[in-house]
């Protein structure tokens, strides 16, 4: 009986280190208590791995008795670490909520829509430069957000001038003058004004670049045809930011930045300055600048109140800048020839207001004023003006547990008069406008944004732009997003075709026979997260569609003169953006496509659009030891394109690498800009006829060539 006893007691001790338990989790999104599912669950030391099912439910079985250390991971949050003591006690399910990584795009606060949301709950779709993106792009061009545009996908920087430099931004293969630029919700590149802006704004005091792609005018009024881009500012923290950047390159450029900011109680204060020069720089050796002389200076300071209530911020902008390109022999030698001189003095200002009526509701008041003043000379002929404009708006908005409405009325003036010239091509345009929006969220996963915007111009009417947009959020992991709108143009002189002319012989804008050019367009995307083993991969698929009727071309009405009249028909875009991004621990790997398909039908005839690529290519690869140093790859490829003599350019790849090493407070960084030397001069003609009276082709290729960049960061 004793043995029989004792031989029990070993079979139940055996049993109990033996016997095989389960543990049961719950994986949920730390703040809404959604389940993740796909979310992967690890016990190291076994080396077993479960998946959660769509109830966010993972189940371990056969486990031995002990103690355990899990990790829970899901693309997108941040890694988690528990210990599981084995066995539980029956049914047990141990819940795990995953905070959202900081770096995950879903953190983005986007202001462009108006409703100041989470870029992962906007039912528009917005894509956004920001965080380490935009330093990186910035240390190899911080002298101007040209590169930071050019190298997404979906937008093209157009060169308007083979020898100053001139660009405008392309969206979808639209035209410049269809892509409304703002700085912190203020339409203070428009017009006259809007010719040199990406040439003149330097990124290191911005916080991020919110682009929205197809008709927007609902948003902000006309003008967002192709698009609308809103350059968002950074504001003082109660950590102090002293930043100073210094770059050189080796087409002579020297970039200077400096950029302070800070909060204190009740005043916050930033304040940003920048000097740029730059060579004459010939690449080609034929006589003719691809970079021209430079010298730009700007100062932007902006105060901040904080009340209980009301919050306020004023500030001003200036910047000048004489840019000198053309004949080599004239800039560095004063012989007589060719040239192009650009002088500009360009100051702004703007104020907004923000009052709390209650937990739910808020008023903001708006209001900024620009004056450009601008000098082309070019030999025998000068065009010269000065546009003032200034923007008036006050907004409500009330946000409930489901719903966000959005009203408000804005004014804004648009004045520009010409010197010297005769027929003189003045306009003075007054928009009145008025619009409405909501944004509902009946459940969860599904979010509508309607809005309606009228807006008045005397000399061209009345126009109403509805615009739609739907966000369904399938799972955690998988987001689509359906919406359309209309937009307008007032007619307007100042396009890419008659920069590339300097505004010779063109005559003033007949307001009797001319109408606003008017959009139609939608998208439709869909993204998509998962990780497979330790890689993360996110996945985006675009389609979009524009048509856009009556637009203004340029019409020979002479031996020698020109006029901007309505065409007897219609654009229209479409295609397709495929933009693919993997991590897999310290690389990350970036791969954009765009297939723009843009034609013309002018008088029942189909086209080709002229300087718009069907197929583009970004690649991206980087190596980064996050605090320490990063290193990255770049490709980008160009399709042919059908210039505007009728002939076919040629495509092209250019390639570039760049690096970075950090310390606590410093860091020093090297870019190789297009290390292949791809210049249209290598393989095209820039200009014919003489260098004393050149005529110059579209410029649909690089003309800088191999350039090389350098410098220091600093934070104080």
């Amino acid at each position: 009986m004793r043995h029989t006893l004792l031989v029990c007691m070993l079979f139940l001790a055996c049993t109990g280190i033996y016997a095989q338990h389960t543990i049961r989790l719950q994986i949920k999104k730390d703040e809404e208590k959604q389940p993740l599912a796909g979310a992967t669950a690890t016990i190291p030391s076994l080396k077993k791995s479960v998946v959660s099912d769509s109830g966010g439910i993972a189940v371990f079985t056969n486990i031995a008795a002990g103690s355990y250390k899990i990790t829970i991971s899901f693309v997108g949050f941040e890694e988690r670490s528990i210990t599981v003591a084995v066995p539980q006690p029956a049914a047990t399910l141990t819940e795990i909520l995953l905070k959202e990584a900081e770096a995950n795009e879903q953190e983005v606060v986007v202001t462009a829509t108006r409703t100041s949301r989470t870029i992962s709950d906007i039912p528009t779709r917005v894509e956004t430069i920001s965080g380490e993106e935009l330093e990186e792009k910035g240390n190899m061009k911080p002298g101007d957000i040209r590169m930071l545009l050019n190298e997404s996908t979906g937008i093209q920087t157009q060169q308007t001038s083979a020898t100053s430099y001139n660009s405008s931004i392309r969206i979808q293969g639209l035209d410049g003058r269809y892509t409304q630029i703002l700085r912190d919700g203020f339409p203070l590149y428009s017009g006259f004004s809007g010719g040199l802006s990406l040439m003149q704004v330097a990124p290191l005091d911005l916080k991020q670049i919110e682009v929205i792609k197809g008709s927007s005018s609902t948003l902000y009024g006309g003008g967002a045809i192709a698009g609308l881009v809103n350059l968002v500012s950074k504001t003082p923290t109660a950590k102090r930011e002293h930043s100073f950047l210094g770059n050189a390159t080796s087409a002579g450029g020297i970039d200077l930045s400096g950029f302070y900011s800070q909060r204190f109680k009740k005043i916050g204060v930033t304040v940003f300055g920048s000097g740029n020069t730059s060579k004459a720089y010939d690449p080609a050796g034929i006589g003719l600048t691809a970079i021209p002389q430079s010298e730009r200076y700007t100062i932007q300071p902006r105060l901040f109140f904080y009340g209980d209530r009301t919050t306020a911020n004023i500030g001003f902008g200036y910047i000048t800048e004489n840019r000198t390109g053309g004949s080599m022999d004239y800039i560095e030698k004063g012989a007589p020839s060719y040239f192009e001189k650009n002088h500009t003095d360009r100051f702004s200002t703007q104020a907004q207001l923000t009052h709390k009526l209650s937990n739910k509701e808020q008023l903001i008041i708006k209001y900024s004023y620009t004056r450009f003043n601008r000098l082309i000379q070019i030999p025998a002929y000068a065009f010269s003006g000065l546009q003032q404009s200034s923007f008036s708006e006050a907004v409500y908005n009330r946000s409930g547990a489901y719903t966000q409405w959005i009203a408000g009325a804005n004014f804004l003036t648009d004045d520009f008069k010409e010197k010297g010239n005769d027929p003189l091509r003045n306009y003075d345009y007054h928009t009145l406008g008025a619009f409405i929006q909501n944004t509902w969220t009946p459940i969860k996963k599904l979010s509508f944004e309607t809005g309606l915007r009228g807006d008045y111009v005397k000399q061209f009417g009345f126009e109403w732009l509805p615009r739609v947009a739907v966000l369904f959020k399938v799972s955690p992991a998988l987001t689509a997003r359906l919406g359309g709108g209309m937009g307008y143009k007032n007619p307007t002189l100042f396009t890419e075709e008659a920069e590339r002319m300097q505004f010779q012989h063109i005559l003033p804008i007949n307001e009797n026979t001319t109408v606003n050019e008017r959009s139609s367009g939608g998208s439709l995307d869909v993204n998509y997260r998962t990780k497979i083993g330790d890689a993360g991969i996110s996945f985006n698929q675009l389609f979009f569609y524009t048509w856009l009727n009556k637009p203004l071309v340029l019409t020979a009405t002479g031996a020698s003169s020109y006029q901007f009249i309505n065409a007897n028909g219609y654009i229209d875009t479409k295609g397709t953006e495929s933009n693919v991004r993997i991590t897999y621990g310290d690389f990350k790997l970036f791969l954009g496509y765009t297939y723009a398909y843009v034609n013309t039908h002018f008088d029942h005839v189909k086209s080709w659009y002229p300087l718009t690529a069907r197929h583009r290519l970004n690649n991206v690869l980087m190596y980064e030891k996050e605090g320490k140093f990063k290193i990255g790859a770049e490709a980008y490829y160009c399709s042919p394109q059908k210039l505007g003599d009728g002939m076919l350019g040629k495509s092209y790849w250019t390639i570039g690498l760049m690096g970075e090493r950090s310390w606590h407070r410093f860091a020093v960084f090297l870019n190789l800009e297009n290390i292949t030397d791809t210049r249209q001069t290598r393989f095209d003609t820039i200009y014919q006829g003489t260098l004393a009276n050149p005529s110059f082709r579209d410029i649909y290729a690089p003309v800088e060539g191999f350039v090389a960049n350098g410098g220091v960061r600093i934070r104080l």
